[in-house]
């Protein structure tokens, strides 16, 4: 390593490119723009709780507290293991990729339970507040009053309230964990489960287990493509989306690890994941993967964007031809993958133009009962196959508003603490959770990133333990079981 940071210093080259990093770097910094963005004003406990939330929170947990005393429910809980909020919280989020939907939910539920009687039983312990929770809120308001105002609220109201309750969940988690050990322990555990989910890709690749769609693979333009891996999560794309938030978290794993065992077990971690990615052969989820890892690295160390045009190069003569091959057709319209999403996107916008303000209410029926009359070339699909338009189908434009600024506020509330934090461990996991919501979005782009409900509850998850690492290195060590 020290051999090569010399060769690189002695070349004129590498000094010239460095200067102009560090001009850019500083020009960049001392932006009035970069600036306002970084120091955010109204982020404190006192904006919360002048909140609505924040006060009509304050009212209903009154009246449950003198429920839960006039019941002597004291007594009865004392000690018991449900009051472990942490336990419960984290199953759903570590099994939602290997367990069924419903057992997800009803797991969630259990966590929600739990959390209440921490804070009924516990009258000082405060409501944890981070500066997305009030548009996560939001959002799950208005994405219910989608589903309340659907074309069809009989198809609509099971899946609109299945979203909303998985949204809020974000909320949860987000109290659920109170020391750094059991932060750790809980990304840990989720590393563990990705990797065990792409070990069974890479099994189902060899041994071909599964079910296989000729939908999936244009077999004209790829006939070496003979199978695509969904391990647990029933579609390539849809596993490739869970692997666009695992496999940063597995790299922060990596380069925080303090010794030898941890850093050789979550390199495998991520070896496998990567591998299962490349079996998924979804270039959508090839291409959110590229620019999370260069979000990564550019936020890690900007320099090291000067050696990402060396690694792409690298990675074509690397790859095998089958893999090249697929990265290369994207955007190529005679590929009936892409002209059949273009159809879609363009039947989409049409049918928007007359429901743009309240959508048609979420689920595949009500999307079906309108769509088919602004098909293009007489195209069904299920969703619109762009996360940002089935927003607005779902719950119109009123939902994507307050989606947008919910990533907005996101990625504020993120780069601010990257910007501030003097952490390493703490300021690489704020990097994965960055990268890998960026990367998300790239994606989503191209596909219904919500289509899979457990998908969707493990976004809204990575956002809530996104929120939980800006304030890592403040949590107190604490016990697993506190």
């Amino acid at each position: 390593m020290e051999r090569a940071k010399d060769i690189l210093n002695g070349s004129v080259l590498w000094r010239a490119l460095t200067a102009l990093c560090v001009w850019c770097g500083g020009q960049w910094e001392s932006s009035a723009v970069v600036r306002w963005f970084l120091h955010p004003r109204g982020w404190n406990r006192g904006a919360s709780e002048g909140s609505i939330f924040y006060k009509l929170w304050a009212l209903v947990r009154k009246e449950l507290c003198r429920g839960y005393e006039l019941l002597h429910l004291d007594v009865l809980f004392a000690g018991s293991v449900f009051t472990k909020t942490w336990f419960w919280c984290m199953m759903p989020v570590v099994f939602a990729p290997l367990f069924p939907t419903m057992a997800v939910l009803g797991m969630a539920a259990v966590g929600c339970c739990s959390l209440l009687l921490s804070l009924i039983r516990d009258q000082g312990r405060p409501l944890g507040w981070a500066p997305i929770n009030r548009y996560v809120i939001l959002y799950a308001a208005v994405y219910l009053a989608g589903a309340l105002f659907s074309v069809n609220l009989g198809s609509s109201l099971k899946p609109g309230l299945l979203s909303v309750a998985f949204i809020l969940f974000a909320v949860v988690l987000y109290n659920a964990v109170t020391n750094r050990n059991q932060l750790d322990t809980l990304l840990a555990f989720v590393v563990i489960a990705a990797a065990a989910v792409s070990c069974y890709g890479i099994l189902q690749y060899i041994f071909r287990w599964g079910y296989q769609s000729a939908a999936w693979v244009d077999s004209d333009m790829f006939s070496s493509i003979q199978f695509r891996v969904p391990s647990t999560l029933d579609n390539p794309n849809m596993l490739g989306q869970y692997l666009i938030l695992m496999i940063p978290i597995g790299g922060a794993k990596l380069l925080s690890a303090k010794d030898w065992f941890s850093r050789v077990f979550y390199f495998g971690c991520c070896g496998v994941m990567c591998v299962c990615m490349l079996l998924t052969f979804s270039r959508g989820a090839w291409l959110g993967l590229l620019f999370a890892g260069a979000v990564f690295v550019i936020l890690l160390n900007p320099r090291l964007m000067l050696l990402i045009p060396v690694a792409l190069v690298g990675l074509w003569f690397v790859l095998p031809e089958t893999v090249t091959a697929r990265f290369a057709s994207i955007g190529n319209l005679s590929d009936a993958s892409t002209s059949y999403r273009v159809y879609i996107w363009m039947g989409t916008l049409a049918m928007l133009k007359n429901y743009w303000l309240c959508g048609i209410g979420p689920g595949a029926d009500a999307f079906n009962m309108v769509y088919p009359a602004y098909s293009y070339n007489g195209i069904s699909a299920p969703h619109a196959h762009n996360l940002f338009l089935q927003i607005v189908c779902d719950a119109g434009i009123a939902a994507l508003a307050v989606f947008v600024i919910l990533l907005f506020v996101y990625f504020r509330m993120m780069c601010t603490a990257i910007s501030r934090e003097h952490d390493p461990s703490s300021r690489i996991h704020q990097i994965a959770f960055t990268a890998g919501v960026c990367g998300f979005m790239v994606q989503a782009m191209t596909d219904y990133s919500f289509y899979n409900y457990r998908v969707m509850f493990l976004f809204w998850a990575y956002l809530a333990l996104g929120a939980l690492c800006t304030r890592r290195r403040r949590l107190p060590e604490g016990r697993l079981l506190a």
